[in-house]
């Protein structure tokens, strides 16, 4: 039987916008049993943000406890509940962000069900909203709203969480209790509030594999296991010398397909880094699509590729949605930011999971999937903070590739082609 959770959030903010906090408690449905409490200091920011926020983490708290659970979320928040709930329409760019926020965050569970309660009886989230805000930075201090949106959407905030029981094995440092966060203050301590960038990032070089004969010719290449052409290793050795020259590479995690394992190698010969393989980082299983053109697709299928094309949750026939590949390549970064704080890291992988990376760090829709490009053997580059921002640094960055390269440490392109 599917367990249940409950899920108890608010926000507010003194001021409207003023100093800004939210509260989220999640809570076993049969037995009470308190299963994680969350609470973090905003900045500066409205009430309807504060009460989005405490929406998303306590979500986010909830899939890391069970995933799978059936979820009902109690808010006193009319607003939240009527416009998750389909209801109402969300005009305001800010809310449309956190909640898609919210919805990715609901993906990992069952059902999601809204109900609106009053005040008296959020009296647990409202307690830790109100602890919240008499952290928060008073207004000057902080950055504001730019800085609750990377709070609620960031992969980890640096919150005061404390996890119980199933709350275990999710790299989520605002549901896992005793556990250092992913880069800077170990989970428990004070929340900061927004403002700029606290101590050392845990920094991804994203890399994508070098050339194949189906990317030559613009064909789906998700689980088949091709390998690199002449160029393709070519390419991986190009970007394992700027690499090397880089310097300061802790280590190397990489897809298991063969075209990305053989660029991780390079990478890892060239540097000296450890190499592990994460299942989780590699390319979506286009099934009946595989090695096909889009032009040959969309003559057989053309259906199921409109509804691809306007859905990450639709599949190809006997393949993966977008959306199910993206929930494995977030589960694999969660994990990296959480084992490896404040390291170096090349992930060499394929397109969906690092474009999936990247609208992470940029708190994009899953749509900007299709508005991003990567060329092979491309490397973007991300800093993540502990205490709530990611930064792109690069975008497709390809300079390592031209005829007249050479390895010049951290020169970046921002091309993207």
């Amino acid at each position: 039987m599917t367990r249940r959770l409950i899920v108890e959030a608010d926000g507010g903010s003194r001021g409207n916008p003023g100093p800004a906090g939210y509260g989220a408690v999640v809570s076993d449905a049969e037995t009470g049993e308190v299963l994680a409490e969350l609470s973090e200091s905003l900045g500066t920011a409205t009430n309807n943000v504060a009460e989005y926020s405490g929406l998303v983490a306590g979500l986010r708290a909830a899939g890391a406890a069970v995933p799978g659970a059936d979820v009902e979320v109690r808010m006193d928040s009319r607003l939240v509940v009527e416009q998750m709930s389909g209801r109402w329409q969300i005009n305001d760019a800010p809310l449309s962000s956190l909640a898609a926020a919210a919805a990715e965050a609901g993906s990992h569970l069952g059902s999601v069900a809204y109900s609106w309660v009053p005040r008296a009886r959020n009296a647990r989230a409202d307690r830790l909203a109100n602890e919240a805000m008499d952290r928060a930075p008073t207004p000057g201090k902080g950055s504001g709203l730019a800085g609750s949106l990377a709070a609620a959407a960031a992969p980890a905030p640096d919150s005061t969480a404390r996890a119980a029981g199933a709350a275990t094995g999710s790299a989520d440092a605002s549901a896992e209790g005793g556990r250092a966060g992913h880069g800077g203050e170990p989970a428990g301590a004070p929340a900061s509030g927004w403002g700029p960038p606290q101590g050392k990032p845990t920094t991804t070089l994203l890399l994508r594999h070098g050339q194949t004969e189906l990317s030559v010719e613009r064909r789906f290449a998700g689980r088949g296991d091709v390998p690199l052409t002449d160029v393709g290793r070519q390419q991986a050795a190009a970007a394992a010398a700027r690499l090397a020259a880089r310097g300061g590479i802790d280590l190397v995690i990489c897809s298991p397909l063969s075209r990305a394992r053989h660029t991780g190698e390079a990478v890892a010969d060239a540097t000296g880094a450890a190499l592990l393989v994460d299942d989780d980082l590699a390319e979506t299983d286009f099934g009946d699509w595989e090695g096909l053109t889009f032009a040959e697709v969309m003559a057989r299928w053309p259906e199921q590729m409109s509804a691809w094309m306007a859905s990450a949750e639709a599949a190809p026939p006997a393949g993966e949605s977008l959306a199910s590949a993206a929930r494995r390549a977030l589960a694999a970064l969660d994990r990296l930011l959480a084992d490896h704080p404040r390291k170096t890291v090349v992930v060499v992988s394929h397109v969906t999971p690092i474009k999936t990376i990247i609208c992470r760090a940029l708190l994009a829709p899953p749509a900007a999937l299709f508005r991003i490009h990567l060329d092979v053997a491309s490397l973007s580059e991300v800093d993540w903070f502990a205490d709530g921002p990611a930064l792109l640094r690069s975008l497709n960055d390809t300079a390592h590739l031209r005829a007249d390269a050479a390895p010049r440490g951290r020169r970046r392109s921002h091309a993207a082609r």
